[in-house]
């Protein structure tokens, strides 16, 4: 007998993991909800919708409310999440005159439709190669979007150029110009931009830009500015060298933790030797550094003379698995990993191997090798 759509449609709601309906109640929570009301009642022409829970989103959303806020200009900033997003019903809000896009240009057809059920300037920023065929002429001429993607401009970046250049146009009684931020702000903000943008891009190369990436992100559980009232002076207050260092002190404690367990390297005969031999350590407790010591293993085994391959072993769920990691481009590491039932790249890998299995792998030529005997 065949279950009924509307059973099935409980039963898949009902075995929806609890994460997604915190993240349900969070985005679409009633104090979201609550605050699109009193937006409609209050007819507040402007509405910011921001990538959540991405940085360039939330210091796009940043300098829209500086920009409002600098004008006294009504507005209602919210986070929005592919995981549990608004409806265009939702946010339909009586007397709106424009709604930005921050790092995002919304699912497939909202914007449009959002402009089309309230005859409202869409104006949306992305930096995404995804976002490029949003981009088209048609809906541009016809409809009020306008979608700025720039491929070599993280969202965030844009967001502020955009911002400041509105606010400079700007003309007051007294002449007096207002800047988006002071001078102490501004340099302070526009080096976290830079850093920000360099990883929105892949292109990782300003200095310490790893150490800036892991101390970034602790903030990113603060980016919902329904549930976090601070969130915009918090990010205000961000400073590079801050991050740095606290990224810095973070990496240092992980390379003395894996330093450790380098001390005790043993050969592996992958395959039983039919993929060639390579260096490998047992990190029982310390599985998540497994991509840290995979690497320097690899090293390790090229200086070795072995493949320049690093086996990182340890128990998962009462499983034994075998992590392999590579620095070498014409190495792949998945053919091994592929042929016991696993998979990944050809620079990072791993498998579940049969504990029998592992230890004919354990090569009986050599005792473990100190980790100062193969450490470039």
């Amino acid at each position: 007998m065949s279950l009924s759509a509307t059973f099935k449609r409980r039963l898949t709601a009902s075995s929806l993991p609890s994460r997604f309906h915190i993240l349900v109640r969070r985005f679409r929570s009633d104090a979201a909800l609550e605050a699109i009301r009193e937006a409609s009642e209050n007819e507040t022409p402007n509405l910011v919708l921001y990538n959540y829970p991405s940085f360039s989103g939330a210091y796009g959303a940043l300098f829209a409310h500086l920009y409002h806020s600098r004008l006294d200009l009504p507005c209602l900033i919210l986070p929005f999440s592919a995981a549990a997003p608004f409806r265009v019903d939702d946010l339909c809000i009586e007397g709106m005159k424009t709604c930005y896009f921050l790092d995002f240009l919304g699912p497939k057809d909202f914007a449009l439709e959002l402009s089309r059920r309230k005859s409202s300037e869409i104006i949306g920023f992305d930096h995404r190669k995804s976002a490029l065929c949003r981009n088209s002429p048609s809906e541009n001429s016809d409809m009020k979007l306008r979608f700025h993607v720039n491929i070599e401009k993280s969202s965030s970046a844009a967001a502020y150029e955009y911002f400041c250049s509105k606010l400079s146009e700007t003309r007051f009684d007294n002449d007096d110009s207002i800047n988006l931020l002071n001078h102490e702000d501004r340099e302070r903000v526009e080096m976290v931009l830079k850093y920000i943008q360099d990883g929105d891009l892949r292109q990782w190369s300003l200095p310490d830009i790893k150490a800036f990436n892991i101390g970034l992100k602790e903030w990113r559980s603060k980016l919902n500015c329904i549930t976090n009232s601070s969130m915009f002076q918090q990010l205000m207050e961000i400073s590079c060298a801050d991050l740095i260092t606290r990224g810095n002190a973070y990496l240092s404690g992980r390379q003395t933790a894996a330093n450790k367990l380098l001390r005790k390297v043993f050969r592996v005969r992958l395959g039983r030797g039919f993929y060639g031999e390579c260096l490998g350590v047992r990190a029982d407790g310390n599985s998540d550094f497994s991509d840290e010591i995979g690497k320097e293993l690899s090293q390790m085994s090229a200086t070795a003379g072995l493949r320049p391959i690093g086996a990182v072993i340890h128990m998962q769920r009462n499983n034994l698995k075998m992590c392999l990691r590579t620095l070498d481009s014409s190495t792949d590491t998945s053919e091994v990993a592929k042929a016991y039932g696993g998979g990944g790249s050809p620079s990072s890998s791993s498998f579940i191997i049969r504990m029998d299995e592992y230890n004919q792998w354990l090569s009986t030529q050599s005792s473990p090798i100190r980790q100062s005997s193969g450490r470039r």
